[in-house]
């Protein structure tokens, strides 16, 4: 500002205009990050769950249950997600009853992409409150819990962390041997 003080009227002009250009570039990037790069919750969609196994042994009370899981996350956001390895746990009632990998990937911008794992479920029933009843009935209610710690990456020139955090709400019907699904997930930068 100082130079401009001394300078003549054309340079006066020039600083006034230069320092419009930058506030006004400065309004656009801020208006752009709040509505059109707002990070927006994935839709987590399970695909396919393929029960490779189903065993209980009766007089020992022991459940045996392979599962073959196909997730597909829908990523609506700018920026790509790369996450690190981690693990997907299986809860029946609060209780652990599984675990599945899930290894290093990343997600692009404003796609799909589909995450394959294989879950195993070895449970003795008698720690498991309620299993019982609900296999009688015919349908088990399991919740699955995932957390990725991971970067987005913004037209390659921003990045930052983020970890995404998604529950899955699954029942597991015994006589169909099928599965119903319903997934929330969110992700926070």
């Amino acid at each position: 500002m100082v130079c401009c003080v001394r300078c003549s009227k054309g340079c006066k002009i020039c600083c006034v205009s230069a320092i419009l250009l930058v506030i006004l570039l400065v309004v656009v990037v801020v208006v752009l990050f709040f509505t059109v790069f707002k990070p927006k919750d994935p839709d987590i969609t399970l695909q396919s769950v393929k029960l490779e196994g189903f065993k209980l042994e009766l007089p020992t009370f022991k459940l045996n249950l392979s599962l073959g899981v196909v997730v597909t996350v829908e990523n609506p956001n700018h920026g790509s997600f790369t996450y690190q390895n981690s693990t997907a746990h299986l809860y029946h009632r609060g209780t652990l009853v599984a675990q599945a990998p899930l290894h290093e990937d990343t997600i692009p911008a404003r796609h799909d992409h589909n995450i394959t794992t294989s879950l195993s479920v070895f449970a003795d029933i008698s720690e498991l409150k309620d299993l019982s009843t609900d296999y009688s009935r015919g349908v088990i209610n399991l919740t699955s819990t995932v957390t990725l710690f991971g970067k987005v990456k913004v037209l390659n020139l921003l990045k930052m962390k983020a970890t995404s955090y998604s529950t899955c709400y699954l029942s597991l019907f015994i006589p169909h041997q099928s599965i119903d699904s319903m997934c929330n997930s969110e992700i926070k930068l």
